[in-house]
């Protein structure tokens, strides 16, 4: 029985077929994964699913066209006809003056990711063992009085990926992933709520237990019970540990290279000034060990580093790949991604942003009235400008202490100045990609009854 070819072998067979099509520089992606999903709903199995398939991109480069194509087949034959197709639509390309890889100097010397250990070496579990998760979870959750229906989801999946390029670059590593989740009914009619808790982990043996994530749902759910829409007035607003990173991922999508390269980003003209509070800084750590978004280089064979986005409120980088930072006329940060049918585009790995001193209770007592979002649901996010408004739900806080659940209402104000105010809490998780810890906002519009 043939063995598959191995990830390397693909991509350095793409690049010999890009030069024989006559590219006069390419690189090549290749990726193979397995992956494995229950899901169970009213204690029914509604889905047993595993999937796995390898699929090869290649972009090649004729002077400053360039052309990306993908196939799922990695027969040499497939890969000798997207050589030669890549080929002929890159010589219909128009020009791209910021098109082409990078110099053979600035490339990683680091070629994989065993420090930085993403991938969990135990077999892959079985569905037997993935269904049994689901259920335990399922029975932490029913059991809580008023629960009337949950859903529940186990899954594992595993990646492996290879990057080569004519300039001499060739490395790959793999990851891995492990999760659960469960979602919580209480109530009946317009009444009904729901809510959920999930976990997600590179180790098994690192995951919490599923009778803890099925009883958080539970309470999560139980806790909305009885909502109402909260008044409508200007109040501050205190965005739960659970919420506060979308608050972060605009300031990520306002400095992110394609934006500011399109003069589409309100932060666009903001480089060397005030973006956050002063004390407040905003790193990248993309070296952080055993978590999912770490990486040794990044899309375009470049290293990657630990750096500050924002130092001391003010805006130091943006999140550049090269083609980014040719527009701009500055070097890539290593922020390139891409997966195998499209080019680079930059993009985060693990941000931290600076933990205040005071827990979330602390800052509800200074909030004294005000909401407490613990859900956000749409957003209208205007980019040019900032505009912001979104639909949240959560507590009403009145005297620091949670009075009554409350829904349907509307979060608005301007990223600009929200971010100038955000004061963060202490209570950020440590095992996530993005630590972003519960942050109060003064003085935004809520538009409730």
């Amino acid at each position: 029985m043939s063995q598959s070819p191995s990830l390397s072998s693909l991509t350095e067979a793409l690049l010999d077929a890009a030069r024989k099509a006559g590219a006069e520089a390419a690189d090549a992606l290749a990726v193979a994964g397995q992956s494995l999903t229950i899901d169970l709903r009213q204690g029914n199995l509604e889905q047993a699913e595993r999937a796995e398939g390898t699929e090869i991109g290649l972009r090649v480069l004729i002077g400053r066209r360039q052309a990306c194509v993908s196939a799922s087949d990695t027969s040499a034959a497939t890969i000798a006809a997207l050589a030669e197709r890549a080929v002929a639509m890159a010589r219909e390309a128009p020009e791209d003056p910021t098109a082409g890889l990078a110099d053979p100097s600035q490339l990683a010397t680091l070629r994989d990711a065993d420090a930085l250990d993403l991938r969990d070496s135990s077999p892959e579990p079985a569905a037997t063992a993935l269904e049994a998760q689901a259920r335990a979870a399922e029975a932490a959750a029913m059991s809580a009085k008023g629960i009337t229906q949950v859903e529940t989801s186990a899954t594992w999946s595993q990646r492996e990926m290879h990057l080569a390029a004519s300039n001499g670059f060739a490395g790959g590593y793999g990851r891995s992933s492990h999760s659960l989740s469960a979602t919580a009914f209480c109530g009946s009619g317009t009444a009904m709520e729901r809510d959920w808790a999930g976990e997600g982990r590179i180790y098994a043996s690192d995951m919490p237990s599923a009778e803890t994530i099925g009883a958080l749902a539970a309470e999560r759910a139980l806790s909305r019970l009885g909502a109402i829409k909260p008044p409508t007035g200007h109040f501050p607003v205190l965005y739960d540990e659970r919420v506060a990173a979308s608050l972060i991922g605009h300031l990520l999508s306002a400095i992110n290279g394609s934006s500011v390269a399109r003069g589409s980003s309100w932060a666009a003209k903001m480089m060397g000034q005030e973006l956050l509070p002063s004390g407040l800084s905003l790193i990248e750590n993309p070296h952080r060990v055993r978590i999912g978004a770490s990486r040794p280089f990044d899309a375009e064979g470049l290293p990657t580093q630990k750096r500050a986005l924002v130092q001391d409120g003010v805006l130091a980088s943006w999140v550049l790949d090269l083609a980014t930072g040719r527009k701009l006329g500055l070097p890539s940060t290593g922020n390139a991604a891409r997966g195998t049918s499209a080019p680079p585009s930059p993009s985060t790995t693990c941000i931290d942003l600076t933990p205040g001193q005071s827990s979330r209770a602390d800052l509800l007592a200074q909030m004294g009235t005000g909401l407490l979002v613990t859900s956000m649901i749409g957003s209208t996010i205007n980019p040019t400008t900032g505009d912001y408004s979104r639909g949240a739900s959560g507590w009403w806080v009145e005297g620091g202490e949670l009075k009554y659940p409350v829904h349907e209402c509307t979060i608005a104000g301007n990223l600009k100045d929200m971010l100038r105010r955000i004061i963060p809490a202490n209570d950020a998780r440590d095992h996530l990609s993005i630590r972003v810890p519960s942050l109060l906002v003064e003085g935004l519009t809520l538009a409730g009854s």
